[in-house]
């Protein structure tokens, strides 16, 4: 694929409530410094307003991503120069942090009204495209909880409600109260656990799936592998980067980047466009703090795969092959509500 080609990134429904995004987001995470040294807010608003001149419409961010709340602060400032009308702006609430750095999980109706009202002000907008549970609060019934987001959509102030690495059971009783737009989950070529049973009731219940370290982690783009990790990085904590298993997984991610040469295309570009393949409600959100990895991922909707390519895919990287738990020990015991994931 020639270089100057312009790619044209496709717009689709995600979800059955009328919300329309970018076929590839932009997940912005690692601009605040999670599994990277943070960018200046100047360099993260060019890497933002780069995504959007491409094409890029659908940002995600969360009220804690990064240090006291800067990531949305981040992109309230970006947000600045871009036509509102243009963009489809995800955030979250739900996750926060005690005096002592531990993770608290909250989903009572006062804090998630609070929360809604701070990501408001930080991101400087009157309203929320699609606003998550970024965790879901056991101690809270999920009814009370979605109860006040209705009302906030009611209100005007988000436009789709979500829910991330929510279970089977609460995505059916809070799709009860009102209808969940997307359910954002860790997905891509090591992690795929959401297949057998999530991704059928959400297709089934007219909701999108948001996939979230669809280059696992940057692992498929050479990170730990050809490029060391930094030292600040959450990822030196992480059970697939370390040790006997980053060892091991570095074989299957040696035979990916050849199968990738075979197709005529980067690794990551092969990894994202498996992904798309997988149907188009399903919407990846990669991110990246180096324009040339943008530019490399968002030629992947232009790659077409055959059957016998995705099936060769799976061969090569086989799930049953990967080393290691799939989330540090401090978020393993909040996801897909207290442990859905099935055990290796």
């Amino acid at each position: 694929m020639e270089e100057k080609q312009r790619i044209q990134i496709p717009r689709v429904k995600l979800g059955s409530q009328g919300l329309e995004v970018s076929r590839l987001g932009f997940g912005c995470v690692g601009l605040s410094g999670v599994l990277n040294a943070p960018l200046s807010h100047e360099a993260g608003c060019l890497l933002i307003k780069r995504a959007f001149e491409k094409g890029i419409t659908f940002f995600d961010t969360a009220d804690v991503y990064g240090h006291d709340h800067d990531n949305e602060i981040m992109i309230g400032k970006a947000l600045k120069e871009l036509p509102r009308e243009q963009i489809q702006l995800a955030t979250k609430f739900g996750i926060s942090r005690t005096a002592g750095g531990q993770l608290a999980i909250k989903g009572s109706p006062n804090y998630v009204r609070e929360c809604c009202e701070g990501s408001l002000r930080r991101l400087g907008v009157d309203y929320i495209d699609l606003y998550f549970q970024h965790r879901v609060d056991t101690t809270v019934p999920i009814e009370d909880t979605m109860g006040e987001l209705k009302k906030l959509v009611e209100e005007g102030k988000i436009k789709y409600i979500g829910l991330s690495e929510a279970s089977i059971d609460t995505i059916k009783r809070a799709h009860a109260i009102h209808p969940i737009t997307a359910v954002q989950m860790e997905y891509s070529l090591w992690t795929r656990e959401i297949e057998d049973e999530l991704i059928p009731l959400c297709r089934e219940l007219g909701i999108g799936i948001v996939a979230y370290s669809p280059l696992g982690h940057g692992f498929f783009g050479g990170k730990a592998v050809v490029e060391s990790l930094p030292q600040e990085s959450l990822l030196n904590k992480h059970p697939r980067f370390t040790g006997e298993n980053l060892e091991k997984n570095k074989v299957i991610y040696r035979k990916f980047v050849d199968l990738a040469a075979k197709h005529g295309c980067t690794a990551p570009q092969l990894a994202l466009a498996w992904l798309l393949h997988q149907g188009d409600d399903i919407i990846p959100i990669p991110g990246t703090r180096k324009v040339e990895n943008f530019e490399d991922n968002i030629r992947s909707v232009a790659l077409q795969l055959s059957q016998d390519d995705m099936r060769e895919i799976c061969e090569v990287v086989a799930v049953n092959e990967v080393s290691g738990e799939r989330e540090v020990e401090s978020f393993a015991k909040y996801s897909w509500e207290n442990a859905n994931t099935p055990a290796r």
